[in-house]
C-alpha cells in the first residue's frame, strides 16, 4: 500500500502533468496566433520541446546524485517555479515579438526558429528536470521504487490536463486564464507537501520550511493574478485601440479601431477591414458581371461591403459559409458585413459544406487569404476545384483571388500562380486571371467577357472603382501579360501532394534569402554523432521514438488538409496520443520478462499502422473520419 509519503509526491507528479500538458498545448496555439497560423511551427515547438525536455532530465541525472539534494522541499519548490512559469511564458511570447521583429513584417524560418527556442527553454528544461527529480525523491525514501510507475503516474497527469483542456478550457477559458486554471492544483499540491515521511527517515519541514512553502504558493497565486490582469493588455497593439478580443475554437480573433478603420485580425492576420470598397467591387463585380442572371450565389467567407455590392444583382439566395460563427458575429456586430434580402449564414466548413450539398450556384465566390497554410490550401486543390465545378450551374463562374504584383512578379509567385491556373485547367474550360488589387481568377465553361464596367453599365448597376480606374489598372495588355507568364510545366496542387505548400517553404525562405540546408546539415550532424554512440537498445528506442513522434505529425498536418481546423483539435489529438501510451507502458511493464519478442511484435505492429494510414490517406482522403485519426 502506498504510504503517505507516496501519496503526497505522486500528487505532485499528476498535477505537474495536468500543468504541463494544458501549457504546451496553448503554448502551440499561442505560437499559431502570434506566427499567422503557420503550422511548420508546430513541429519546431515540438522539436524545441521535446529536446529541452531531454537536456533536463539530463541534467537530473548529472546533478542530482553528485550536487543536488533529492527532498520534497526541493521538489516543492522547483514545482511552483514551473507552476509560475506557465503565464510568465506565454507573456514572454507575445510581449517580445513586439521587441525583437519589427512590427508587421514577416518573419523567416530561422528568426522564428530561434524566438521558439529561446522562450520555451526555460520551462521546457525544467519539466524536463522536475520528473526524473521526482524518482529521486521517491528513490530516498523507497530505493527500488520503479520508474515506470512515476512515467505512468506522469502520463495519467499529462491525459488529464489534455482532456480538461480539450473540453473545458478551450472552450470557456482565454489562454492566459487556461494555464492558470492548470496551474492551481500544482499549487494546491505542493501546499500538501510540507510534511511527508519514509519509514524509519523523516523529511519534516521546520517552521521555516513551512514559511518558505506558504510563501511560495502565495507568490505563484501572486504572479496568476497579475497574468490575469495583463492579459488583455498583452494583446494590444500600436496602430490603434483593441475593441474586441475572442479566442474562438478556431483561431484568435481581434478588432482593431484606428479612427473610423476597423480592422480584423485572424491569428495576427489582418483579414478585412471596413474601409476597402475596392475589394469588395472587385470580389464581387469582375464574377458576377460574367453571368445573365446571379440568382443562387455561394459566398466562402466574405469581405467588407461584399453584401452590399451583392444586393444590387438582387440575388434569390446568398449561402453564407463561414467556419468560426465567432467571425460572422464580429462581422455583423462592427457592420463590416450587412444582412441583406436571400441571405443565409452557415457555421460550416466551406469544403465540407459544398461535399455535401446537392444545390447548383450561378457562382461560388471564395474570400479566402494567401494559400500559405494548409488550412487555407485546401480550397486550392485539384479535389476542391472538381467538387466546385459539380456545384456550378452550366454557366456558373467559380472567383477568388491571390496576392498581386505591381510591376514585377517574382518567380516563387509565378510558380505558385502557375500551379493554381494549371489545376483549375484541369476542370474550367476557360481560366482567365484580372491583375486588379489582387489577382483575380474567373474560372467557367464558357468564354469570360473583360469589358465589364460596359457589362455592369448594361445591367445598371453603379460602381465607384471599377467604372473610373478599371481600364487604367486593367488594360489588355496588362492582362496578357500576366496570363502569358503562367507555366504549363508547373505540376498541380493537390491534397496528397500541396505543391503551393511547398512552394510557399520556398518563397518564405527565398524572401529573406536564406535556405533550409544550414539547419538540415546541423541537424543530421548531431543525429549521426548521437547514433555513433547508442548502444542497440537505445537505438531502438530512437528509432521507435523516430516513427511515433513522425506519425503524430503526420496526422496533424494530414487533419489539417483534410478537415481544416487543427486550431480546435490539436489538444484533442495530442491528449489522445498521450492516452495510448499510458496503457502502452502499463503492459510495457507487464510483459517486461518478454522484451525481445514483444519488442519484435509491437515495431511490426507499428509499421502496419503507419501502412494502413498511408493507404487511408491516399485511397480515401476526405473519406477518412476524424475517428480514424484517433483510433490511429
Amino acid at each position: 500500500m502506498k504510504n503517505t509519503n507516496e501519496t503526497r509526491i505522486i500528487r505532485v507528479v499528476i498535477a505537474t502533468g495536468i500543468s504541463s500538458v494544458v501549457t504546451q498545448l496553448v503554448t502551440i496555439r499561442e505560437f499559431l496566433a502570434q506566427f499567422t497560423g503557420n503550422e511548420f511551427v508546430i513541429s519546431l515547438i515540438l522539436f524545441c520541446w521535446l529536446m529541452f525536455g531531454g537536456v533536463g532530465s539530463l541534467l537530473a541525472r548529472l546533478l542530482v546524485p553528485r550536487c543536488v539534494n533529492a527532498t520534497p522541499f526541493n521538489l516543492g519548490w522547483l514545482s511552483l517555479f514551473l507552476a509560475g512559469l506557465s503565464p510568465l511564458q506565454i507573456l514572454a511570447i507575445r510581449g517580445f515579438r513586439e521587441i525583437v521583429f519589427v512590427h508587421g513584417v514577416s518573419v523567416g524560418f530561422y528568426p522564428t526558429f530561434l524566438y521558439i527556442f529561446i522562450t520555451i527553454l526555460p520551462y521546457s528544461i525544467l519539466l524536463g528536470f522536475v520528473l526524473p527529480y521526482s524518482l529521486y525523491v521517491l528513490r530516498s525514501q523507497q530505493p527500488d521504487y520503479p520508474a515506470v510507475r512515476v512515467y505512468i503516474t506522469d502520463n495519467l497527469g499529462d491525459v488529464t490536463g489534455g482532456v480538461i483542456f480539450s473540453f473545458v478550457l478551450v472552450a470557456l477559458f482565454s489562454p492566459i486564464q487556461a494555464v492558470c486554471m492548470a496551474g492551481l492544483p500544482l499549487v494546491a499540491a505542493v501546499c500538501f507537501l510540507q510534511a511527508v515521511s519514509a519509514g524509519d527517515r523523516i523529511f519534516s519541514f521546520s517552521k521555516a520550511h513551512h514559511l518558505f512553502v506558504y510563501t511560495g504558493c502565495l507568490f505563484a497565486l501572486i504572479i496568476f493574478v497579475l497574468a490575469l490582469v495583463f492579459e488583455t493588455a498583452s494583446l494590444s497593439r500600436s496602430e490603434g485601440r483593441l475593441v474586441h478580443y475572442r479566442e474562438s475554437r478556431y483561431g484568435r480573433l481581434e478588432v482593431v479601431r484606428n479612427g473610423a478603420l476597423f480592422t480584423l485580425f485572424m491569428d495576427g492576420r489582418p483579414v478585412l477591414s471596413n474601409q476597402n470598397p475596392t475589394a469588395a467591387e472587385e470580389s464581387t463585380h469582375y464574377p458576377l458581371s460574367q453571368l445573365p442572371h446571379a440568382r443562387h450565389i455561394l459566398l466562402v467567407s466574405a469581405v467588407s461591403g461584399m453584401m452590399s455590392e451583392l444586393a444590387k444583382y438582387h440575388p434569390e439566395t446568398v449561402d453564407y459559409v463561414e467556419l468560426d460563427s465567432e467571425v460572422s458575429d464580429v462581422l455583423f456586430r462592427f457592420n463590416l458585413i450587412k444582412d441583406i434580402p436571400g441571405l443565409t449564414v452557415i457555421h460550416q466548413d466551406g469544403r465540407a459544406f459544398l461535399a455535401n450539398r446537392d444545390k447548383l450556384y450561378d457562382a461560388i465566390i471564395i474570400s479566402l487569404p494567401e494559400p500559405d497554410t494548409f488550412q487555407i490550401n485546401r480550397f486550392y486543390t485539384d479535389r476542391f476545384f472538381a467538387l466546385a465545378r459539380a456545384r456550378l450551374a452550366p454557366q456558373g463562374v467559380l472567383s477568388f483571388s491571390m496576392q498581386g504584383y505591381d510591376n514585377y512578379l517574382a518567380e516563387p509567385q509565378r510558380q505558385k500562380l502557375s500551379s493554381v491556373f494549371n489545376t483549375l485547367s484541369m476542370h474550367f474550360k476557360h481560366v482567365l486571371m484580372l491583375p486588379g488589387q489582387k489577382i483575380t481568377f474567373l474560372c467557367r465553361d464558357v468564354p469570360i467577357r473583360t469589358g465589364i464596367p460596359e457589362i455592369l453599365a448594361q445591367k445598371g448597376i453603379q460602381t465607384e472603382y471599377i467604372r473610373r480606374y478599371y481600364h487604367g489598372d486593367l488594360p489588355p495588355e496588362r492582362v496578357a501579360y500576366l496570363n502569358n507568364l503562367i507555366d504549363p510545366t508547373t505540376p498541380e496542387n493537390s491534397d496528397d501532394a500541396p505543391w503551393l505548400m511547398r512552394m510557399m517553404f520556398t518563397q518564405w525562405f527565398t524572401r529573406f534569402e536564406t535556405s533550409p540546408m544550414g539547419f538540415y546539415l546541423v541537424l543530421a550532424a548531431l543525429i549521426l554523432i548521437y547514433l555513433v554512440r547508442l548502444r542497440r537498445e537505445e537505438f531502438l528506442l530512437f528509432s521507435t521514438a523516430w516513427v511515433t513522434m513522425g506519425s503524430e505529425i503526420i496526422v496533424i498536418f494530414a487533419f489539417q488538409i483534410y478537415f481544416g481546423y487543427v486550431y480546435h483539435q490539436l489538444g484533442l489529438i495530442i491528449t489522445v496520443f498521450l492516452a495510448g501510451l499510458l496503457p502502452g507502458a502499463w503492459l510495457g511493464a507487464y510483459f517486461q520478462g518478454q522484451a525481445k519478442r514483444v519488442l519484435v511484435s509491437t515495431d511490426v505492429m507499428l509499421i502496419v499502422l503507419i501502412g494502413l494510414l498511408g493507404l487511408m490517406l491516399g485511397f480515401r482522403g476526405d473519406g477518412v473520419t476524424i475517428g480514424f485519426y484517433l483510433g490511429f
